[in-house]
């Protein structure tokens, strides 16, 4: 919203009239420049730029011609091989686009702008302050660590030069590190006093070097005195409550509005300058431009004529040159161009003031500094018919596709609304080859499963509309004669009876208090020892519930939002490679963690190592950690859990009734292709008996009396040595033996396995330790029901351990379909 745009008037003038403020020097700085103020404490008004692209939607070719031209000044001033030996800095986030255009214009230089986003094993090169910023700290984190250690010309790009004080501070930081003989400090606008203008030339003498100024125009801002009490006073009448954010529209998600378009990003291509960008980068991405900018031309509405392509904070670059590539593709449409901020600005909807209208929503880029507002300026009330949002992948998270998400309130305001998502590069890490399509989103409640929509996203396909059920011996047979995988079809989901339903009850009533200090153990240990914002991925479906609990529990003791997602694997198959394929390319693999309910013999766990195995030599995609978090651990498979010893968990006593009403997963071929997600089934027939909810919430009541214990177990943990032993592995083969089965896949160890064993398999016999209590009255009374004898042992490393039937068929049941022994 120039000048032009806002009926003659220039956009500076509401706060030049209350303020009294005056903008000297070139004619064109009015045309260039707007105000508005924000709530700083350091500088109240900003200057807003008509044509960096930030704030105010412009055309593509404006804010991109802009940076061209200085950089081609910058060459003419270097010479040709001055500007070979050149690097190009800009600063984040509203200079990345800017600083880039100027690289561009230059031609032959790298470049690289400033981040702060941390990258972690990657070591910054060098770093400083912004003393006026919103949001200070910058890092600079180059691929190559040689990119600054260099003596040619170092070129640094910021959207204004108001005091001098960031350039100051760069040169003096890398300076220390790399003495140049000649800097050059590109700007739009300078804007700096005379006094500040002196200080510039002060330090070059000091430092010995040349430091040369190219800019589009120069001035200056009179500011009265007290000027920045008055901006206050006027952001708190105006913005009387900076924090609070528009609700979400009703329950509806965007997602039913949102276009996903696949560019076809080239592999490997940086999605901008964060960690350097050559003119070798730039060659392929000039190359590629034209066919991804007509992949997003062919998804806009035909009868779009006013586009806003969004950029992303600091990703501006790759967003204007689509936008720019989009014009010359689309010459009858209005393309615009503008990116969400960090940076907090008072909105007021006049035409003398440069920021008209604000949409705000959370970060959906797991920052490192923590969770806050962004905002989108002057994009409501524009009169757009659509809206391409370019966002990376690591911003590409359920706080964007949520209810108060920036989907959702671009969604509210534009009709039309198209997700594209850029790849983000992170320096040595292999890429996962393109795939004919992308990979659908997670599956959330109420529409799969009964669980909240927020509490856990399945990576998985709905398969409720197809009959996979068989009863249990038929099953048995198919998969004990090699004529099936236990993954192909489901059990019939056993409906529990009234006593069974009360013992459930009295064993959640009895054990909530000990499940929530476990759940608090093996969270916490993640946290420490894992990452500080992991992604948790549980193994569907057992692990479901214990990843959601994790996550409360995060929310209870840290405020913490964790993402949380289920997968699918399959012994003897592996993990869904697919899934996998969606988390890496949303999250850093580093960062995932993978959830199960509890260890029985390990199979899984080593399952899972072998899965990531295969997958890392296959995709090239590095950094998933096989070391499977769990809830119980009594075959010390593991090293991170929250309880080693063998109890009831209730979640284990049903089977979709407690887990969200999904059924078992599913991998068959004929309903999942080389690119589809394992399936599963969502039984929403029986919601009537569903207690999934009742029971996160019964252990989620005990969180706070369980904070102490906590505290002393994870003390106590964190010190010592969890290295798994296997010994539950030992024992299950020798249980093999010694009772004939020779098969270590028939012998189920554990509380939690053995009630499987009753509930889907055709069970043989139990096994249970001599003088267990109560975790075993739910074994018994399934075991009664099914006709399977409980046999006690004294020796026995875990509470119980489950017998399937060995060399099982239909012959080897009772008339009424009850196991016989052999």
């Amino acid at each position: 919203m120039n000048k032009a745009v806002n009926d003659g008037v220039w956009s500076g003038s509401w706060v030049a009239q209350r303020l009294g403020l005056e903008l000297m020097g070139d004619d064109r700085l009015t045309d260039l420049l707007g105000l508005a103020l924000r709530r700083n404490p350091k500088r109240a008004h900003l200057l807003v730029s008509n044509v960096l692209g930030k704030h105010v939607p412009q055309s593509p070719s404006v804010v991109y011609g802009h940076g061209l031209a200085l950089g081609r000044r910058v060459r003419a001033l270097l010479g040709d091989d001055a500007a070979r030996r050149a690097v190009v800095l800009g600063y984040a986030e509203t200079a990345t686009g800017l600083g880039h255009s100027v690289a561009d214009g230059l031609a032959l230089a790298p470049f690289l702008h400033s981040t702060r986003r941390p990258v972690a094993g990657l070591t910054p090169a060098g770093g400083f302050e912004e003393s006026h910023s919103h949001a200070t700290s910058h890092l600079l984190l180059p691929e190559d660590p040689a990119l600054l250690a260099g003596s040619g010309p170092l070129v640094l790009v910021d959207d204004e030069f108001s005091t001098g004080n960031t350039v100051l501070n760069t040169i003096r930081d890398l300076h220390a590190r790399h003495p140049r003989e000649h800097y050059v400090v590109v700007a739009l606008v300078d804007m700096r006093s005379a006094a500040d203008a002196g200080r510039l030339k002060a330090f070059a003498e000091e430092i010995g070097a040349r430091i040369d100024l190219v800019t589009t125009a120069s001035g200056t801002v009179k500011l009265p005195e007290g000027v920045l009490e008055k901006g206050q006073a006027l952001v708190a009448e105006y913005d009387p409550e900076p924090g609070a954010r528009p609700a979400p529209a009703g329950p509806r998600t965007p997602d039913g509005r949102v276009t996903r378009v696949d560019l076809r990003w080239p592999p490997g291509l940086p999605d901008g300058g964060r960690h350097g960008f050559t003119p070798e980068h730039r060659t392929r991405l000039e190359a590629a431009l034209p066919a991804m900018a007509a992949r997003l031309a062919d998804a806009l509405p035909g009868g779009a004529r006013r586009v806003l392509v969004l950029g992303f904070e600091e990703l501006m670059y790759a967003p204007l040159r689509l936008a720019h590539e989009l014009e010359r593709l689309r010459p009858g449409a209005e393309i615009r161009f503008s990116t969400t901020t960090r940076s907090p600005v008072l909105a007021v909807d006049d035409p003398g003031y440069a920021i008209r209208t604000r949409l705000v929503f959370p970060a959906h880029d797991d920052p490192a500094d923590g969770p806050g507002d962004r905002y989108a300026y002057n994009v409501a009330g524009a009169d757009f018919d659509a809206v391409v949002a370019v966002v990376d992948s690591a911003a590409d998270t359920p706080a964007l596709h949520a209810p108060d998400g920036l989907l959702a309130r671009l969604a509210e305001h534009i009709p039309h609304v198209l997700l594209t998502v850029v790849p983000s590069y992170v320096p040595g890490a292999a890429t996962a080859p393109e795939r004919p399509a992308m990979l659908p989103e997670p599956l959330r409640g109420p529409a799969f499963s009964s669980y909240a929509p927020d509490e856990v996203g399945w990576l998985l396909q709905d398969l409720s509309d197809v009959t996979l059920e068989a009863p249990t011996e038929e099953r048995e047979e198919a998969i004990q004669r090699g004529g099936a995988h236990y993954a192909e079809s489901l059990p019939v989901e056993y409906q529990p009876s009234e006593d069974y339903q009360r013992l459930f009850h009295s064993a959640l009533d009895a054990s909530a208090a000990r499940i929530a200090t476990a759940v608090g153990v093996v969270t916490e240990t993640v946290l420490a020892e894992r990452s500080p914002r992991p992604v948790l991925v549980s193994l569907a479906r057992a692990g479901t519930p214990v990843g959601i609990l994790m996550r409360r529990w995060a929310q209870h003791r840290h405020g913490l939002d964790l993402p949380h997602y289920a997968v699918s694997i399959v012994r003897g198959r592996g993990i869904d490679a697919n899934a996998l394929r969606w988390l890496a390319a949303h999250h850093d693999p580093a960062d995932v963690v993978f959830v199960d309910g509890w260890t029985g013999k390990g199979a899984i766990t080593r399952e899972l190592a072998a899965a990531l195995q295969e997958f890392e030599k296959a995709e090239g995609v590095t950094g998933f950690d096989p070391e499977i978090a769990v809830l119980a651990d009594p075959g010390s498979c593991v090293r991170t859990y929250g309880t080693r010893e063998d109890f009831l968990i209730p979640s284990a006593c049903l089977n979709s009734t407690v887990s969200g009403l999904i059924s078992r997963t599913v991998l068959r071929a004929d309903l999942v292709g080389p690119h589809d997600y394992h399936g599963a089934k969502f039984y929403r027939e029986l919601a009537g008996a569903d207690v999934s909810a009742a029971f996160l919430d019964a252990v989620s009541a005990r969180f706070a009396e369980a904070d102490d214990a906590v505290d002393a177990q994870v003390k106590e943990l964190l010190a010592a040595d969890r290295t798994p032993t296997w010994e539950g592995w030992a024992a299950v083969e020798r249980i093999s033996e010694e009772y004939g089965i020779h098969d270590v896949n028939l012998v189920k160890p554990g509380v939690g396995e053995t009630t499987r064993v009753l509930l889907r398999r055709v069970p043989w016999k139990i096994l249970a330790r001599a003088g267990a209590g109560a975790d075993l009255d739910h074994v018994r009374l399934l075991a009664e029901q099914r006709g399977v004898p409980v046999e006690e042992v004294a020796e026995l490393p875990y509470t119980c351990v489950g017998l399937i039937h060995p060399q099982f068929t239909r012959g080897a049941t009772g008339a009424d379909g009850k196991a016989v022994a052999v």
